[in-house]
């Protein structure tokens, strides 16, 4: 079975599951795919979080598309990660993919990822406070976007001591941003 068929395999039994909604799973995975080319800064071995990783997207596409990146799925609900553990097994990326039990407010990343990812974890400006806090200086974050509208306050934005930034072949489906020095 190549990677690909696995990764769809996998996919379909999270949503079979109730894991992940009843969009077609290559439609998932092309929208996962906007988070892997927002990533496209973040260098060989740099550290990604998924927050809220629920079903396995888009960390598991991630960790399928970018090998070179050790990848974290976090998410409070055991029910989930047990079913992540079993799939990052079945796919052969135990070295390299790690699946957290717990709750974002009691997870203290030291050192600080290199990128953190989220899709569908909250109301966007908790969301993108929390996957600031996760990342280093000079890191990235990718966050979902909604079809239409910009809901970034940009008080907020400038709080959080982030950047929004242009991605390569993200079609407007996520948001990027570079997180800035603390001040």
């Amino acid at each position: 079975m190549t990677d690909e068929l696995a990764l769809t395999g996998a996919l379909t039994e999270s949503q079979r599951l109730g894991f992940l909604g009843s969009r077609p799973i290559e439609e998932v995975i092309e929208h996962a795919r906007a988070f892997v080319a927002g990533l496209g800064a973040v260098e060989r071995g740099g550290r990604v979080i998924d927050l809220g990783s629920g079903g396995g997207v888009p960390g598991l596409v991630i960790a399928h598309d970018r090998p070179d990146l050790p990848v974290t799925l976090l998410d409070r609900r055991t029910k989930r990660t047990d079913f992540l553990e079993r799939m990052v097994r079945r796919l052969g990326w135990d070295e390299r993919v790690s699946v957290i039990a717990g709750d974002v407010a009691d997870f203290d990343p030291h050192p600080r990822f290199d990128a953190a990812v989220a899709r569908g974890f909250g109301p966007p400006a908790q969301t993108l406070r929390v996957a600031a806090s996760m990342v280093r200086p000079g890191g990235i974050v990718v966050i979902s976007e909604p079809p239409h509208g910009d809901r970034w306050d940009p008080d907020v934005v400038t709080a959080l001591h982030v950047e929004r930034v242009a991605a390569p072949d993200t079609t407007g489906r996520v948001a990027v941003f570079l997180r800035l020095a603390d001040t």
